[in-house]
């Protein structure tokens, strides 16, 4: 694939997690977010995005969330485990999604707040429609998921290149 072809970004929040005696790392999903997570995953299926790779937590909860989204999906992408997107902040993130290799085209994040609702805000410096009025509305709730479009390669990837295509969130 080419740099010069725009590349897609999906945030997606994992979903609603339960609070047993356990670490938060080992938190696993509350039944509303089982739910949630398979709706989201139909969601991401409307979108008609093919995704090349997703890049995912590897806590308990954002585990679950992408093995319930990734089953309504029509293609299943190569899924990397990424401890550095736990608990990490906007500047992380960018940082992992910089070591992207240029053919991918399109990523799914499946990560955490505040970091995945932070770097949403700082890559998007346009809006497509009521996307950006939507996001900043109703927050990053959990099983929401932002698409962002950019152009050039991985590693150009900064706070203001991109443009936030798309925002949903399960109560829309």
């Amino acid at each position: 694939m080419s740099v010069a072809e725009p590349r897609k970004i999906v945030l997606f929040r994992h979903a609603k997690a339960d609070w047993p005696q356990v670490s938060d790392h080992e938190r696993p999903l509350a039944e509303r977010g089982r739910s949630d997570a398979a709706v989201a995953g139909r969601k991401l299926a409307d979108t008609g995005i093919t995704f090349g790779l997703a890049l995912c937590s590897t806590s308990v909860r954002t585990r679950e969330t992408w093995k319930l989204a990734v089953h309504e999906l029509a293609h299943r992408p190569k899924t990397h485990y990424e401890e550095r997107v736990y608990e990490a902040s906007p500047g992380e993130l960018i940082a992992v999604l910089n070591e992207t290799p240029d053919d991918v085209q399109t990523l799914i994040l499946i990560g955490h707040n505040p970091g995945v609702h932070g770097l949403a805000d700082i890559l998007a410096g346009e809006s497509e429609g009521d996307a950006l009025t939507r996001m900043n509305r109703r927050g990053f709730p959990t099983a929401a998921f932002a698409v962002l479009t950019f152009d050039g390669a991985w590693k150009s990837l900064e706070p203001g290149v991109a443009t936030l295509a798309d925002y949903w969130a399960p109560s829309e």
